[in-house]
């Protein structure tokens, strides 16, 4: 199965108001290509007096108009935007034009980091069932990327709750993990944790549509690289498992 990955960007004020998202970028770009913030609105599909409200927003956000209209004369008027709208809308396509690019390639700049979780109880392994691509349906080990400011530590243990509805204790180490094709949607390096959680009922969360125990010895086809994770633990796990200090 093929992927595609879409970069959503949005230009925020220093004061974190809303600038530009795609619609009112689109709005901007066919203003400046029609002059008209009347026939921009109408390709659109939308009315006058809400383009206009929208075009305030972003005025009022960005401390400035962001366009400007001359009325009269022969040509009967015409709307276009100020270099400040400009420049804003420049910023916005350049920026999303270098990220959708990155993601065409299936790359970024630098690897990215994601943890994933070892759960074991009574002989069995606690699993997910994937609700999104990639692997949609599959099962795989709990776990997601790491935060911003984010230990590792605390990261597997926070998408543990959040996929299963269960709290661990991290016991160590299991691996790392960093095949660069070991994901689809690019190069995403994994730290794989050991944990030991309570007795109780687990159900699926977040991004997860289902979480179950399933059996240590003979697991169903997992997702990304989690069945080399979940043989390196049963052949290796007990012994190079290490401790954090």
């Amino acid at each position: 199965m093929r992927y595609h990955i879409g970069i959503k960007v949005r230009l925020d004020s220093l004061e974190g108001d809303a600038l530009l998202g795609e619609g009112r970028a689109e709005l901007l770009e066919l203003v400046e290509e029609r002059s008209s913030l009347s026939e921009a609105a109408k390709e659109m599909g939308m009315s006058y007096r809400y383009a206009w409200g929208i075009i305030r927003k972003i005025s009022e956000a960005a401390g400035a108009p962001v366009v400007e209209s001359t009325r009269g004369g022969t040509s009967g008027g015409r709307t276009v935007l100020t270099p400040l709208g400009r420049e804003m809308l420049d910023t916005f396509r350049r920026v999303e034009d270098a990220l959708q690019e990155e993601a065409r390639r299936g790359a970024f700049p630098h690897p990215r980091l994601t943890v994933d979780a070892v759960a074991i109880r009574h002989d069995k392994v606690l699993l997910v069932r994937r609700g999104n691509p990639p692997f949609e349906g599959s099962w795989a080990l709990p776990g997601g990327f790491v935060d911003r400011g984010e230990r590792l530590e605390a990261a597997v243990l926070r998408e543990l709750v959040e996929e299963t509805g269960v709290v661990g204790e991290v016991l160590g180490i299991v691996g790392a993990y960093s095949r660069p094709d070991r994901d689809p949607r690019g190069h995403t390096i994994s730290v794989v944790y050991a944990v030991s959680v309570d007795d109780g009922d687990v159900v699926g969360g977040d991004d997860a549509a289902e979480a179950a125990w399933h059996d240590l010895a003979s697991p169903p086809e997992l997702a990304f690289d989690h069945d080399e994770v979940l043989a390196d633990y049963r052949d290796h796990g007990h012994m190079r498992i290490s401790k954090e200090g």
